[in-house]
């Protein structure tokens, strides 16, 4: 169990034991001096650069899964680490993606297959971790549409927000079934419009939706839309990315958020109530709807081997269907910044390189 934060004066006492402690009646000229000596000797007893408080900018899409910024905020870890954290939140990791890559961002959140997407378009961009896995991607469908099984959605209109991890679910969900995403017709659907989207009807027969958006439409449509489980229990991957030229000249940098988030998740695990707490104020979820949310989604810091096994998955599927001009697979070891977390967490990195 780790110790809770000291006060920056407290903690500069315990790196600079020689220091002074205002005294000086009790100090000889001598020892003074002696002392003065030693503490120059010891970088960390001075002013750095490294003791200033850095801002970054934060992008991420408001899900259970981004868990671990929340409880970094919130309990003081960002600040205790000279962290001024701005979250900022967006509809799709598309989105926290390209806000990343035009520098409106210095770190973002996204699920793993957009970065796959950019992998593909070999943008300069690495995983300095994830923060968790997520299983609660469903699809609604209408029954007075004809949905009521999986072999009825051949020929429907599908509302999803495009090239996110939604298309991937439902691209494979319908090959275990016999079909491919060709025999749907899509329709690009951000996720805060898809109660309204499936309500109305006009313009779709389904639609894929995640929490806190499924509750929503399960409260409004109740046994008029039947809920297909199109992740079928494989997890998707809540990512930390960075542009690579943002890793140099913010090594120290990084090194704190890594560590902050490492605080949150040892927090979790100690005050697994308090951490929902914070979750549920953090996304206005009620305590049933936390329970359950809470269930469909894993938050630990890992860099695994399963992360790179879904993303050549995905990267296979992607270049098969046509949605990238590359014809091979990435090597996605080289997407990944492993310097940052070994640091801080060292168990949680276990992929092969």
């Amino acid at each position: 169990m780790r110790k809770e934060h000291k006060s920056r004066r407290a903690a500069k006492r315990d790196r600079c034991p020689l220091r002074g402690t205002g005294r000086r009646s009790a100090l000889t000229p001598i020892i003074a001096a002696v002392i003065a000596a030693m503490a120059f000797s010891f970088p960390s007893c001075r002013g750095t650069n490294s003791e200033k408080m850095e801002s970054i900018n934060f992008g991420t899409v408001p899900v259970t899964v981004a868990a671990l910024v929340y409880i970094a905020q919130d309990k003081g870890f960002f600040t205790a680490n000279r962290l001024n954290v701005n979250i900022k939140d967006y509809a799709t990791g598309t989105a926290t993606t390209e806000a990343l890559l035009k520098g409106d961002m210095d770190v973002s959140w996204v699920a793993e297959f957009p970065f796959v997407g950019r992998a593909l378009e070999k943008e300069q961009l690495s995983i300095i971790a994830v923060v968790g896995r997520f299983n609660e991607q469903n699809l609604f469908g209408r029954k007075d549409r004809g949905i009521k099984a999986v072999a009825d959605l051949k020929g429907k209109r599908i509302g999803l927000p495009r090239n996110t991890i939604a298309e991937f679910y439902l691209g494979r969900f319908l090959e275990l079934h016999g079909m491919n995403i060709q025999d749907v017709s899509l329709v690009n659907v951000p996720p805060p419009q898809a109660l309204e989207a499936i309500n109305k009807g006009d313009s779709i027969d389904g639609v894929i939706a995640w929490e806190p958006y499924s509750s929503q439409i399960r409260g409004r449509l109740g046994d008029r839309a039947v809920a297909l489980p199109v992740q079928n229990n494989q997890p998707g991957y809540g990512a930390i990315v960075v542009r690579n030229d943002w890793i140099t000249g913010h090594g120290e940098v990084l090194h704190r958020f890594l560590k902050s988030l490492a605080q949150a998740e040892d927090y979790t695990s100690r005050s697994p109530a308090a951490a929902k707490a914070i979750v549920r104020k953090r996304l206005n979820y009620d305590d049933a709807f936390t329970e359950t949310i809470w269930s469909e989604n894993q938050i630990f810091l890992s860099l695994d081997q399963s992360l790179i096994a879904a993303m050549e998955d995905e990267a296979r599927w992607m270049i098969h269907n046509g949605l990238t001009k590359e014809r091979e697979v990435p090597d996605f070891v080289n997407y990944i910044y492993a310097d940052g977390i070994q640091a801080v967490k060292p168990e949680a990195v276990t992929f092969i390189r």
